[in-house]
C-alpha cells in the first residue's frame, strides 16, 4: 500500500530535522556538557521550505 505524502514540504538540507545540540567537548562545573544550538540556515530552524514558484511563460 502506497505511503501517503506529507502536506507540508519538508526541507531538503536538514530532512525536517531544523535544530540540533553539539557538544563542543568541555564540561560546566556541574559535570553538566557545554552544549550548542545550531539551527538549519536553508529553514531558519522550521523544518519545513515554501514551494518554488512555478514557470511562467510571456510571449508567443
Amino acid at each position: 500500500m502506497p505511503q501517503p505524502s506529507p502536506t507540508a514540504r519538508i526541507c531538503r538540507d536538514c530532512d525536517g530535522f531544523a535544530s540540533v545540540a553539539i557538544t563542543t567537548g568541555t564540561r560546566h562545573r556541574d559535570g553538566t556538557r557545554v552544549t550548542v544550538r545550531v539551527a538549519c540556515p536553508t529553514c531558519q530552524g522550521t523544518g519545513h521550505t515554501t514551494p518554488a514558484a512555478g514557470l511562467v511563460r510571456v510571449g508567443r
